[in-house]
């Protein structure tokens, strides 16, 4: 026996999955260790992990898994393409405005640190990778999407061809027809600025008021000053895989689309602080006027 749809909670968001036959017990189980496996090695809020590991300057190389190859290449163009804005070493800066493993969501005093550059503090050929010296690692901005694809391949290699893999927004579909995906309104709850037709595709979003607190704080920074994003406020992709759609929608509140798209095969929309909104001519949906 089995069931269609299966929630459960993992990496601190709630998932929900929804097949058109039962997902078994073993497929069940194979997800569950997948994304245990997941935030044993990168979060940064256990510590057991090997993120906190890393900082703590108890590992200074490695053998990456096989999977975890592809988060760290994408995470080298976005670094490169976003100018560094986009960088993984954003952990510290984090935990200094007090999005830290305690929750404490107290900043520290004066200004964030800056840790070395994610190409010269973490040096990576192929699968070895070098600690070059302690760091806190934040993936943060693609680590999610990467998780929904992984889950969707296990689906897919069990045999399940339709499927929607929802990790609390930041999504991803199989199979025949659509799904209708409110665009979540940043400044009014349970509002929307739109609509998206979710194909065989994925689609994620990043927003100033998801993990926000104190005077104008949240989880979205700058790497290369640790301050939070101003001018962009939410942002929504469609890509083949997650992977990519999350991390875009993160790049996007630094550069614009224009300048990712030589790079990847996406669609989106960004929302300005202003309440105006712009989309890439063929992103499959509405926006609300």
């Amino acid at each position: 026996m089995g069931d269609r749809t299966v929630s459960f909670e993992g990496i601190g968001t709630h998932w929900v999955i929804d097949t058109a036959k039962p997902i078994g017990p073993a497929v069940r189980a194979e997800i569950l260790d997948c994304v245990e496996s997941f935030d044993r090695r990168w979060s940064r809020f256990r510590p057991d992990s090997l993120v906190t590991r890393i900082a703590r300057g108890e590992v200074d190389q490695m053998v990456l898994p096989d999977e975890d190859i592809a988060l760290f290449e994408l995470y080298d163009r976005l670094s490169d393409l976003t100018h560094g804005a986009v960088d993984p070493l954003v952990g510290a800066q984090l935990e200094h405005w007090g999005y830290d493993a305690s929750y404490s969501l107290r900043p520290k005093p004066g200004r964030p640190p800056r840790d070395q550059s994610w190409e010269t503090a973490l040096v990576r050929q192929g699968g070895q990778l070098q600690v070059k010296q302690p760091v806190t690692i934040d993936f943060g901005a693609a680590g999610k999407g990467f998780l929904v694809d992984r889950i969707a391949a296990i689906l897919a290699k069990a045999g399940h061809a339709d499927v929607l893999v929802d990790g609390s927004g930041d999504m991803r579909r199989s199979g025949s027809g659509t799904t209708r995906v409110g665009l979540e309104h940043p400044f009014a709850e349970r509002s929307v600025i739109g609509v998206a037709d979710l194909g065989v595709n994925a689609l994620c979003a990043s927003a100033t008021n998801r993990r926000a607190w104190g005077d104008g704080l949240h989880h979205v920074l700058d790497a290369r000053s640790g301050d939070p994003v101003r001018k962009v406020v939410a942002t929504w992709v469609t890509a083949a895989s997650a992977t990519v759609a999350d991390g875009l929608a993160t790049a996007l509140f630094f550069v614009p689309a224009a300048q990712l798209r030589p790079h990847f095969d996406f669609e989106a929309v960004r929302m300005f602080v202003d309440g105006t909104a712009e989309r890439t001519t063929n992103f499959p949906g509405t926006l609300f006027t």
